[in-house]
């Protein structure tokens, strides 16, 4: 049967270089970054019990699991490069496609390789003070609510994401060996992290032990207090804390979709993708609920909340370790975040190659350099999630001092409602080629479908309406940007029709 329509590069056969263990390194990998040593203290201050902590990250991991094995199956049907632009661009039409690409281009993608990149930096200051937030070279130029500045911290990042975007241009093994190596890094810290806290760190004044597990109120926690601006009571308005209680978590695991982008340098990928998404979610799923729980019985709840910055990974480890915990969790993290901004960078050049082959960005991004890699493609994004490290936000403390903070937490509300969004429409993709391509060859088939398909949709959209209820100036801005591709989706397609000029 004919296979979906769009264009396929005429160097498909660069080689599929990538095999089971690469794959599944690239979904892990791509995953595991600062996030679950840093987000859990802010979901704890909304949820206000250990047990409600726990059932976030349980719930966002249902998620992301579902997510995954409705993924595998359009992902082993369709190996292409550019994976998820590819699917939107079957399943509904070049126009969802390209709304896709230019969000992951200009707020999701780019953005988390940003985030990712400035934690990196912060934790390396752990070790050498003067790489810091407030250690300029240049100060901040206020804009509003927002300036530019470039400290030394700032400045690790650039170097970090122009390094990485250098070293993949030389081609997919030197990148998949950097994302293997690692990950099996990473993957044994955090292993470290729980064991140390479940078997060394349990203690009686922890929070498993001194806090009401779901009673939150009992531990001195309160609605008003949570969130001033919420404007519900009673269990709807937990119900909606709880909902952003989990957009930390949702952040922690995303970026697993990464692995489609690179479809077409996959090994049989029948076979390859579904392992690979299914045991790679899985895994990272259950290393974080154990990391949180190592939480729960090292520290009490109130540290959780409150850990200084927001660093409840290092905490723990501080309370287990001393002070020399603070260097042991910066070292962790600094792999971690090395780890996961290379396989950000590596494959979301992919997708902008994809569209580039389909006239849908900028020509250049669709050629491959001599080893095969999409150079321009990886300038591009480079370029562009390295101005997005500039930005700080500034605000006025009680005093009328002013304070720059980071625009981390600012990134996840921009991100996740349309992170969510654009999963959701490729789970859902799942039924709508089903019933528009039945004859399609399928080498894998969601498991116990429509189950998962069901479980996902229904939480995404459920917490895409409760983003956008609690923060629509920072949710609502995020599907703008989206939209805002609607014009320039015009413009590129009138612009690929054009005939081509005549000689004089």
């Amino acid at each position: 049967m004919k296979q979906p329509a769009g264009k396929q590069s005429p160097k498909r056969a660069q080689g599929r270089e990538l095999g089971p263990l690469d794959a599944t390194m690239i979904v892990m990998g791509s995953m595991i970054g600062s996030g679950v040593f840093i987000t859990s203290a802010e979901s704890s201050r909304l949820t206000g019990a250990p047990g409600w902590l726990l059932l976030a990250w349980l719930v966002s991991g249902l998620m992301t699991v579902s997510g995954a094995a409705c993924a595998a199956e359009i992902a082993a049907m369709m190996p292409r490069v550019g994976g998820q632009y590819v699917f939107l661009r079957n399943a509904y039409s070049p126009l969802v496609g390209f709304l896709f690409g230019w969000a992951m281009f200009l707020v999701v993608q780019s953005g988390t390789i940003a985030a990712v990149a400035v934690a990196f930096a912060k934790f390396l200051g752990v070790f050498w003070p003067a790489i810091a937030a407030d250690h300029y070279l240049l100060a901040p130029i206020h804009a509003g609510r927002y300036a530019i500045s470039v400290s030394t911290q700032q400045a690790v990042a650039v170097l970090l994401i122009a390094g990485l975007s250098v070293i993949n241009m030389g081609g997919l093994t030197i990148g998949k060996w950097i994302q293997n190596t690692f990950t099996f890094t990473k993957t044994a810290a955090l292993l470290g992290l729980i064991v140390l806290g479940l078997f060394l760190g349990a203690n009686r004044s922890s929070a498993a032990w001194t806090s009401s597990w779901f009673a939150s109120e009992a531990n001195g926690w309160k609605l008003e207090t949570a969130f001033p601006a919420l404007g519900a009571t009673g269990a709807l308005g937990f119900a909606l804390l709880f909902g952003k209680s989990m957009i930390g978590p949702l952040f922690s695991q995303s970026a697993w979709n990464n692995v489609t982008f690179t479809g077409g340098e996959v090994r049989d990928p029948g076979r390859t993708f579904p392992r690979a998404l299914l045991i790679g979610t899985s895994s990272v799923v259950v290393l974080y609920v154990l990391a949180n729980l190592a939480y729960v019985v090292t520290l009490p709840f109130e540290t959780i909340a409150h850990a200084p910055a927001d660093r409840v990974g290092t905490a723990a480890l501080e309370a287990i370790l001393g002070p020399r915990g603070a260097q042991v969790m910066a070292a962790a993290i600094l792999i971690s975040t090395f780890g996961c901004v290379n396989g950000l960078v590596l494959a979301g050049a992919r997708i902008y190659y994809a569209m580039a082959r389909d006239d849908l960005f900028f020509k250049s991004a669709a050629r491959l350099n001599n080893r095969n890699a999409p150079a321009a493609a990886l300038v591009a994004q480079g370029i562009w999630a390295i101005l997005l490290t500039l930005p700080v936000t500034v605000s006025t403390t009680a005093d009328g001092a002013i304070r720059y903070g980071s625009l981390y937490d600012e990134l996840l509300e921009y991100v996740i409602p349309v992170d969510v969004t654009f999963y959701a429409l490729m789970v859902a993709s799942v039924a709508l080629l089903r019933a528009k391509v039945p004859g399609l060859t399928r080498p894998y088939r969601t498991i116990l479908y429509p189950v998962p398909l069901v479980i996902y949709i229904g939480l995404a959209i459920l917490l895409a309406a409760d983003f956008l209820y609690l923060k629509p100036a920072t949710s609502g801005v995020g599907f703008l940007i989206v939209l805002a591709g609607v014009p320039v989706y015009l413009a590129w397609s009138r612009a690929r029709v054009q005939p081509a000029p005549t000689a004089a």
